[in-house]
């Protein structure tokens, strides 16, 4: 790639300049940013005195990807962090200066830290009697959400700044509607007063706690800021606007420290809003650079997606420049009325067929939709695998039970720990055993859970395959039959004292991974089942380490929560690992925060409100507990107005830029569910497709 002048510029600056560089996307910023990292290296600097820093983990792929497949720089090891995992490396030395200021009930035992999902489940354990005591009872609404927003609510206070106590006030200040949904803030604050309690109590350290113990006692110390400072002398913080305010606030006291910095803005961006990023808040970096250099010119799109970005973010009463014809080059719609979903998800797996035929590599197409259920991902995976496409998928919010793998692996689970009194049903054991044993289909699977599965029999749960039915065996066949004998044997002779993580992973190992078991050679399926043993683990010494009473051991409290549907955290390998010829399938959002250009995109549910209406969350307000919001003054319509305007020009001006050459529209008479929806998304389309007819009448 050609280097444009401010590029160069850049990185004939890596020694002694903080630079403030900032552009839309595609103009190629984290491209120098990754070059100017390997000037660094080139130059000598050594490697541990430099910090790339970015709002997320999968952020940090381009720089990761570039230090270990250039040879010069393999091995190297650069420190790749986020703000909050550096926040948790610093907590650990830092420990015993802080412990007797923090609160925690056991000064002097070391604290354990919460995932998303351990914190969910104390979570759950706090509030459960609560709302049988009558708490959000004017709420109907799945309990999970429940907790996670109160998490969310406590976790802004710590990112914006402001105390976990003024949640309610904040909250209430700022409502406009029915009154008892005050009483519904009041509850939130009793709930996150009631787990700030009990974390403090058993050292336990959230990611809201472990902010506030980092912003409040750990970067304040001079210790810490010394050693920072002797530590990191380089820093490259990418996509500045995603991260949160507290983030900004420790930078402007830290970036004067640096000998070097690059700072990179995406213009049009904040995409994390949701999350609570500020690209105001970013902006305030910028007094503290020496330089600050614009990128503009576009490596990405073409010249007509560029213009269909200007059109479809101009105002309503303004024409594009696009003519029909170059229109319709980029924006490419089905030749004719499709009434139905199903038929609309046939066009969209015709047309990558067509593409991919015509030489696009799979890896260069992704399907987005403002949200991916299960039925639409099960029907677009259906699809692709009929047409012999490679596809994959990729929902961060996606709950562990509803991963195939994970089912399977905590079903056959449930039936090696019979005194949990977890027993699946014959039709889910059904399902397990076509996931564990190669060529079992689900006629074949039902025929032999009916035969040898007695959950009713307290002596013997399943009955060897020889004491089956001979006309039963012989419709199964002996070769399926031998490997369920196999995995019968093994899950009744395995020690079961071993934790929950040790067993699954020997249940993975040991079987489900051998030759003539459904996990053999795929890689997916070991990702998966690494991320349930690392999610086990974790909670298992979360757990440990309170005095909390449960009825059960820690292996059927997990089981029990999944079951629930306690969301899954981000693990980056899901982004790392996968394979690189298939057509992504994911949420707009997640492939926006994977800052990944392509060739193709095609969008589903193009009349959806969903693409720009801020999601209903009862409980909390992401947009009024931020920094910019003014306390007190109330959220209304207009408000929410002028937020899904905003949100929808900033969401298709980022896709279009990560856009090399077309992008296809799902269009369908009735959506998803059989609705007929008119969005402004699609007027916008609409608009666009007129007056670029009027022009060419006009001609």
């Amino acid at each position: 790639m050609a280097l444009t002048e401010s590029q160069q510029e850049i990185l004939d600056s890596v020694f002694n300049h903080r630079i403030f560089l900032q552009g839309p996307a595609g103009t190629g910023k984290t491209t120098t940013a990754v070059q100017y990292l390997q000037r660094l290296l080139q130059l000598g600097t050594p490697s541990s005195s430099i910090l790339v820093l970015t709002p997320q983990r999968t952020l940090s792929l381009p720089y990761t990807t570039a230090l270990t497949e250039t040879a010069e720089f393999h091995g190297h090891p650069v420190s790749m962090l986020t703000m909050s995992g550096l926040a948790r490396r610093m907590s650990a030395p830092y420990w015993p200066l802080i412990k007797d200021l923090v609160g925690f009930g056991e000064p002097n035992k070391p604290p354990s830290f919460l995932t998303l999902e351990s914190a969910q489940y104390f979570m759950a354990h706090l509030v459960s009697p609560l709302l049988n005591q009558g708490y959000f009872s004017s709420l109907t609404m799945d309990r999970n959400r429940l907790y996670s927003q109160i998490i969310d609510n406590l976790n802004k206070s710590a990112i914006i700044g402001f105390p976990h106590t003024e949640i309610a006030e904040r909250l209430k200040s700022a409502w406009v509607g029915d009154s008892s949904q005050l009483r519904v803030f009041d509850d939130v604050q009793s709930c996150v007063n009631l787990f700030r309690a009990f974390c403090l109590k058993n050292n336990l350290l959230d990611y809201s706690l472990q902010i506030e113990i980092f912003n409040h006692l750990i970067w304040p110390s001079q210790l810490c800021r010394g050693y920072l400072s002797k530590t990191y002398h380089h820093l490259i913080y990418d996509n500045c606007e995603e991260d949160p305010p507290f983030v900004h606030d420790i930078m402007r006291e830290w970036l004067p420290g640096f000998d070097s910095a690059l700072i990179i803005f995406d213009e049009n961006a904040g995409f994390r809003r949701f999350l609570g990023a500020d690209p105001n808040s970013a902006l305030s970096l910028l007094p503290l650079c020496d330089k600050h250099l614009n990128s503009d010119k576009t490596f990405t799109s073409s010249k007509n997606l560029q213009e269909l970005s200007i059109g479809l973010t101009l105002p309503l009463n303004k024409t594009t420049n696009l003519d029909i014809q170059s229109l319709r080059e980029v924006l490419i719609v089905p030749e004719e009325e499709l009434r139905f979903y199903p038929l609309m998800l046939d066009w969209v797996t015709a047309k990558i067929q067509a593409l991919i035929a015509e030489g696009t590599p799979p890896s260069q197409i992704v399907i987005l939709a403002p949200y991916i259920s299960d039925m639409l991902r099960f029907s677009l995976m259906q699809r692709m695998n009929d047409a012999q496409v490679p596809v994959r998928s990729h929902r961060p919010s996606r709950a562990l039970r509803d991963e195939p793998v994970v089912q399977c692996l905590l079903t056959l689970t449930a039936l090696a720990y019979p005194q949990w009194e977890l027993l699946p049903s014959p039709n889910i054991l059904a399902y397990a055993l076509m996931q564990a044993i190669q060529g079992f289909d689900l006629v074949r699977a039902q025929l032999l859970v009916e035969a040898a599965y007695k959950p009713k029999q307290s002596d013997q749960l399943l009955i060897p395959f020889a004491d089956v039915k001979a006309e039963t065996r012989d419709r199964i066949s002996y070769s399926l039959g031998n490997r369920f004998e196999q995995l019968k044997n093994w899950l009744e002779n395995t020690n079961k004292a071993d934790p929950l993580d040790l067993f699954i992973s020997r249940l993975f190992g040991e079987v489900l991974s051998q030759p003539g078991f459904g996990f053999h050679l795929d890689f997916a399926a070991g990702q998966i089942a690494a991320n349930l043993i690392e999610s086990i683990r974790k909670f298992r010494w979360a757990l440990a380490s309170t005095d909390l009473e449960t009825d059960s051991d820690l292996g059927k409290e997990y089981l029990i929560m999944v079951s629930e549907g306690v969301i899954s955290a981000q693990y980056l390998a899901n982004w790392q690992e996968t394979p690189e010829e298939a057509v992504l399938i994911a949420p707009a959002y997640t492939f926006l925060m994977q800052n990944q250009a392509v060739d193709y995109q095609f969008w589903l549910d193009v009349s959806s409100p969903g693409w720009y209406e801020r999601l209903e969350q009862p409980l909390t307000h992401p947009y009024v507990l931020s920094r910019d919001w003014e306390k007190g003054r109330s959220w209304t319509a207009e408000d929410e107005y002028q937020l899904s305007q905003v949100n929808l020009l900033r969401l298709m001006q980022g896709l279009i830029a990560r856009c090399r050459k077309g992008i296809f529209l799902g269009l369908s008479r009735f959506n998803e569910n059989g609705s007929d929806e008119y969005g402004m998304m699609l007027k916008r389309i609409q608009i666009l497709f007129q007056q670029a007819l009027r022009k060419e009448r006009h001609a």
